[in-house]
Formats: structure tokens, C-alpha cells, sequence
């Protein structure tokens, strides 16, 4: 530690002059690194006790230093702000421990590094978001799941490339929003894992001096596992990259949920109606409703891919060990996190105020959707499904050259396009038997359906973390 008591800094005995403020203004970070606090004063009195166990100091010493932190805690929490000469988060608790526990505070940093320091005060931040960010999405699975049983009977048109393609039940749609969500919520558990690896015990870059437990360390502090080897330990940042992954393909599926739903919001669709409560208004135009939540969700997930990007290009040309580029990996994370933690509740609330207009979902279906259950009425008769499909084709077009629906068209009609056609062949041509036949395990019919409830209930009561 420098002499210079005015500039408490943690580094600065062989330089004879101080830095020049323009270093310190790109160096400085506690604007970034001031919310890893807990998690800093935390390891800090894992490591007292470790040096304690280690015969570096005294069981006395090593419980002043612990109280001494509980102290600046407080001080903390009840709102100490930084000074111009905290460079870190780090060196405000240093100079804090200081004023509350003396001399004894300079025992502190002995055989660690601000390099394992903020690794692992890292992985804590990160540990603790994964856990929150899990909540956060279970609660948008919620609002899906019971508006998705309100409209369980409902059907609408699915849609391929944007064109109507199949009829399916309104809760099949709308559970197929979150699916995609449980995955996240696997991926969160994984990164939560890789995240709870120790790097406290590594030093700078070849490990502690000093013969501290680590294993005291990771019980303390609740990690799983011991990092192997001191160089990856400080220079990695694979789980913030991991992290971020996952926050950003949450918000990619925050994103295509939003949009299904500003497209059914439409007046051209009028599938859905946006509540007031997460709805605004236009100044100009009186009568307009605009699903802004909605629209925020959809841009935030090019947000949250640029903080991937921005890391992943900045780890990808380090060399081993730690640099000071990965400074900037909680700038990236901290802002994908904190933009999930707008986004998901928004979401959350506006789909639990949403509408189904079940009239307009079901008047959308026509009787063309069900070309592919003719087809397969032809197929169960005996014919191929080649066969089929020319068949039902030819069907398609002529009731599209009428201007009819092929539930219209003459029984003569269908007697020509295949001998295999029956007087019951537009029976074929209905919305509810074709949900009907698609009973199959994963389906939209009534009873897969049901069985989908149950199983997305059960995957919301065990917890993934």
C-alpha cells in the first residue's frame, strides 16, 4: 500500500510521481464495481478467517477484522459514499476497515490479489443474479400459463412464414412461449454452476503464499467447487459470457413473445386486447392504444446480444491471466441483467391483462387450414400421401379461383379430384376435428393439451436453481 495516506490507494510504492488524472478517470471504477459490495465485504471476512486458520494473524485479529467489516457494512448500506480517491470498490471497504478496525486493517490483503478479489466477488454478484433472474422469468411463465388455461378452447391459426398454416388451440399457442422460457431457465442453472467455482486462494496470477484453506473459503462463501489452476481462475470470465448467453437468448424470447402479440394486437388481426395498465397513448391521436411494453421487449434483445458481443470480443484476444480489459465485463453484465429485470416483470403484467378476442381467433380459421387432415383422410383411405397432397392441391386452387371456402365446393368436386373421396370428406374439413386427430404427445389436441398444462405446472413447482 502507498504511504500516502491521502490517496489510500492498494498499489503505488515504486512509482515516485502519482498517476495523472486522465489515468485515473479511465481507471477508475467504482461507478461500475460499487454494487459488488456485499459480496466483497462478504469474501473479505472468509478471507480474515482463512489467514487466521493460516497463522497469519490472530483469532482476535482476525474477529476485529470481521467486525470492523460488519461496520462498514452498515456505513455502506446506510448510504457512505465513495470519495475521489476510491479507485474501486475495493479500496473504499480498504479505506473504510481503516477508519473502523485501525492498524490491523493493512493484515487484510495479505496473500491476495485485487485480481482473485474481484473474480470472486464477481462470481457472487453473479450466483446471487441467476437466482433472481430464475424468479423473474417463472413469473412470466406464470402469466403465460394461466392465461394460456383461460383460453384453453379457444382455436386460432398457426402460422408459417406469416401465412396461416394449421388451426391449433389458443393455450398450445400461447404455451409455446414457454417452453423456450423453461429452457432458459436449464441454461440459468448451468451457468449458475460454472459460476460457483472459488478463484479466492489464486493471488495475482500464481496462487497464495500463504497456506490458506481454501476449502474453508468455498464453505464459507457457498461455492462448489476449488478452481484447479491460479492463471484460468483470474483470468477467466467464461461465466459472465455464459451469463450473458443466457440473458440474451431470454430476451430473444421475450422478444418473439412480443411480437406475436403486437402482430394479434393489430386491427388487421384484433386477436388480442393490450390492457390499460401496461398500454399508452399517442399524443396526437386520441383513439390510439400502442403495446409499448411490448415494443421495449422486442428492442431490448439487440441490447442484451451487444453486451454478449461486447464481451466475448473483448476475452477472445486476452492472453492467460488477468488484464484489465475484463474490467469491462460487469459493465455488460450489469446491464443485461438490470435490463431483464425491466423487461420480464413489464411482460409479465401486460400478458396477465391481455384480452382474448376468441371470435376473431376462431373467424381467422378457414377451411382451407385443414387442407392437410383431407389430405390425410385420402392417406387412411389407402391412397399415398403424394397422391393425397395433388389431390387436395387441385381442391385448393378451385376453391380459391370460386372465391369459397372447399367446404363449398360441389361433393362432385371431390369425387374428381380422387376416386377415394367419400360423401364424409368434408367432415374432414372442421377446426375441431382437426385439433381432435392431433391427440399425440406434444399436439394441440384437447387432451395432449391438457397433458401440457400439467406438465408446465410441474416444471414451475421445482425450482430449476
Amino acid at each position: 500500500m502507498s504511504n500516502d495516506t491521502g490517496t489510500h490507494k492498494l498499489w503505488g510504492g515504486r512509482f515516485a510521481g502519482g498517476p495523472s488524472p486522465l489515468l485515473d478517470a479511465i481507471n477508475r471504477s467504482i461507478g461500475t464495481d460499487f454494487r459488488l459490495w456485499p459480496h466483497d465485504i462478504r469474501l473479505s471476512k472468509a478471507w480474515a478467517l482463512a489467514l487466521s486458520k493460516a497463522g497469519v494473524f490472530t483469532a482476535e485479529e482476525a474477529e476485529q477484522l470481521r467486525a470492523g467489516l460488519d461496520r462498514v457494512a452498515m456505513r455502506i448500506a446506510d448510504g457512505a459514499p465513495p470519495i475521489g480517491t476510491d479507485e474501486d470498490i475495493h479500496t473504499m471497504i480498504d479505506r473504510l476497515l481503516h477508519e473502523e478496525a485501525g492498524t490491523v486493517a493493512s493484515k487484510l490483503h495479505t496473500g491476495r490479489s485485487r485480481n482473485d478479489q474481484v473474480a470472486t466477488a464477481s462470481r457472487l454478484w453473479t450466483m446471487d443474479a441467476c437466482r433472481k433472474l430464475d424468479a423473474a422469468i417463472r413469473e412470466l411463465q406464470q402469466a403465460l400459463l394461466t392465461q394460456a388455461e383461460s383460453i384453453a378452447d379457444a382455436i386460432l391459426p398457426a402460422y408459417t412464414h406469416l401465412q396461416r398454416a394449421q388451426p391449433v388451440s389458443g393455450a398450445h399457442w400461447l404455451l409455446s412461449h414457454f417452453w423456450p422460457l423453461e429452457r432458459d431457465r436449464v441454461r440459468l442453472a448451468n451457468a449458475l454452476r460454472n459460476a460457483a467455482v472459488l478463484p479466492l486462494g489464486s493471488g495475482a496470477i500464481a496462487g497464495s503464499a500463504f497456506p490458506v484453506p481454501r476449502d474453508v473459503l468455498r464453505d464459507e462463501l457457498e461455492f462448489a467447487s476449488i478452481s484447479p489452476n491460479s492463471i484460468d481462475a483470474t483470468g477467466d470470465r467464461d461465466f459472465v459470457a455464459e451469463t450473458l448467453f443466457v440473458c440474451t437468448m431470454t430476451a430473444v424470447h421475450c422478444s418473439r413473445i412480443a411480437e406475436d402479440l403486437i402482430v394479434y394486437g393489430s386491427s388487421e388481426f384484433g386477436f388480442v386486447k393490450f390492457g390499460d395498465g401496461f398500454s399508452t397513448g399517442s399524443s396526437m391521436m386520441p383513439q390510439k392504444r400502442n403495446p409499448d411494453v411490448f415494443e421495449l421487449a422486442r428492442g431490448s434483445g439487440a441490447r442484451v446480444l451487444g453486451d454478449l458481443v461486447s464481451l466475448v470480443g473483448t476475452i477472445k484476444g486476452l492472453p492467460s491471466g488477468y488484464s484489465k480489459d475484463l474490467q469491462d465485463d460487469k459493465r455488460a453484465l450489469f446491464n443485461a441483467v438490470d435490463l431483464l429485470h425491466l423487461v420480464l416483470p413489464a411482460m409479465a403484467g401486460a400478458i396477465s391483462e391481455l384480452r382474448f378476442e376468441r371470435a376473431r381467433m376462431r373467424a381467422a380459421v378457414s377451411s382451407a387450414m385443414m387442407a392437410t387432415d383431407i389430405a390425410d383422410y385420402l392417406v387412411k383411405k389407402g391412397a399415398t400421401f403424394r397422391e393425397a397432397h395433388g389431390a387436395v392441391g387441385s381442391l385448393v386452387r378451385q376453391a380459391e379461383e370460386a372465391g369459397i371456402e372447399m367446404t363449398e365446393l360441389p361433393v362432385d368436386a371431390f369425387s374428381k379430384a380422387h376416386a377415394l373421396f367419400g360423401d364424409d370428406a368434408r367432415d374432414a374439413l372442421g377446426a375441431e376435428a382437426s385439433l381432435a386427430a392431433r391427440n399425440i404427445a406434444g399436439g394441440t389436441g384437447p387432451e395432449a393439451v391438457r397433458a401440457q398444462i400439467a406438465q408446465a405446472h410441474a416444471a414451475l413447482s421445482t425450482p430449476a436453481l
